[in-house]
C-alpha cells in the first residue's frame, strides 16, 4: 500500500476556461502560470507524486505546456475525465456536453491514486502554507474515515471584479459540520453578501471559513465517490440531464451527515488568487511579485 501522499490536480477545464493552453496568462514577467506556483509550493512541502486530471482533447498541449517541465520533479500521470466514464448501465444523455462535476473529475484518477492524496484546482493560487498543512495531515493521518480541508477566510478569497463560487463552511470545534455552495457571492466591504435570485442579497461575515476546493483525503475516498455516482444520477438525471454536476462537497457532505467520516478544517490566513475574470489578473500579477519582494518565492521558480 503506498502511503506517499499524492497531489491531484483537477485541470480539464484548463483549456476552456482560457480558450486554448498556449493563451494561459502568464503572471509574473518569467512567464510562470499560477500552476506553477502551486506545483512550486507543493514540492517545497514535501509532494513528489502529481496526478493531472486533463481533458484528452488538451493532452498534447498541456503536457507541451506544462506536464514536460514537471517530470524532473516530480512523478507525474495523467488521467482523463470523460463524459463517457459512467457506471454500468448509465449512458449520455443526449445533448449534453457539460462535464460531470469536480466529484467525478477526481474519480477519474481513482486508477493512479491508491494512498493518501491532495486535490487542488488548477487555476487557483493557495498560498505556500496551504500545501504544508494538507502535506503534513496526510503524512501523519493514519485514520482512514478523517479527511481535512483547508479552510479559507471569505475575505482573502473575493474579488472587486464580479461574483465567486464558494462552498460556506460550518465550522465547531475544527471540525467540519456541513458545506453549502453558494454560486454568486460578491464583495461587500471587509465582508460579503450572495444571492441566489439576483434581486435579495444575504450578508455574509468576512471572517466565514470557506472551501477552496483544497482537500486532504484517504484513499477511501475514491470509492466513496464512484459508489455514490450512481445514486446521484438516479436523483437528477431525471431533473437536469443536461446540467447536473456531482461536486466533491456533495460527497463529503452526504460522509458527514451519515457520521462514516469527518473532516478535520486546517485553518488558512493565506489570500486565494486566481482569474476569475481578466480583471483580476493585475491584482495577482501585483500579489505575487510583492511576495517575491518579500523572498516567498524567487523570481526564477525551482533555481
Amino acid at each position: 500500500m503506498n502511503k506517499e501522499p499524492t497531489l491531484v490536480i483537477m485541470a480539464a477545464g484548463t483549456g476552456s476556461r482560457f480558450g486554448g493552453l498556449k493563451q494561459i496568462e502568464p503572471v509574473d514577467e518569467q512567464g510562470h502560470i499560477i500552476i506553477d506556483f502551486s506545483l512550486y509550493d507543493a514540492f517545497r512541502a514535501g509532494f513528489r507524486k502529481v496526478v493531472f486530471v486533463i481533458k484528452k482533447e488538451i493532452e498534447s498541449d498541456f503536457i507541451q505546456c506544462i506536464g514536460k517541465r514537471m517530470e524532473k520533479w516530480f512523478e507525474v500521470s495523467y488521467e482523463y475525465q470523460d463524459l463517457a466514464m459512467l457506471p454500468d448501465g448509465y449512458t449520455i444523455p443526449t445533448g449534453r456536453s457539460k462535464p460531470w462535476g469536480t466529484g467525478h473529475a477526481v474519480a477519474s484518477a481513482r486508477e493512479a491514486v491508491k494512498g493518501p492524496f491532495a486535490v487542488i484546482n488548477a487555476d487557483d493560487f493557495y498560498g505556500p502554507t496551504a500545501f504544508k498543512s494538507i502535506y503534513d495531515f496526510l503524512a501523519s493521518n493514519k485514520d482512514e474515515n478523517l479527511y481535512a480541508m483547508v479552510g479559507y477566510r471569505l475575505c482573502n478569497t473575493v474579488t472587486e471584479n464580479g461574483s465567486v463560487a464558494r462552498g460556506i463552511c460550518e465550522v465547531k470545534d475544527g471540525i467540519l459540520l456541513n458545506i453549502t455552495e453558494h454560486t454568486k457571492i460578491f464583495k461587500d466591504g471587509s465582508d460579503a453578501k450572495f444571492t441566489e435570485d439576483n434581486e435579495t442579497f444575504t450578508h455574509i461575515s468576512g471572517s466565514t471559513i470557506v472551501s477552496m476546493n483544497l482537500w486532504g483525503f484517504t484513499a477511501r475516498m475514491m470509492d466513496e465517490l464512484w459508489n455514490r455516482f450512481p445514486a446521484f444520477l438516479d436523483k437528477n438525471l431525471p431533473v437536469n440531464p443536461l446540467k447536473c454536476e456531482y461536486f466533491l462537497p456533495y460527497v463529503v457532505n452526504e460522509q458527514i451527515e451519515e457520521k462514516c467520516a469527518s473532516v478535520r478544517v486546517l485553518p488558512c490566513e493565506e489570500a486565494w488568487y486566481g482569474v476569475t475574470y481578466k480583471e483580476d489578473l493585475a491584482s495577482i500579477k501585483n500579489a505575487i511579485q510583492a511576495m517575491k519582494n518579500q523572498g516567498i518565492y524567487t523570481e526564477e521558480l525551482w533555481k
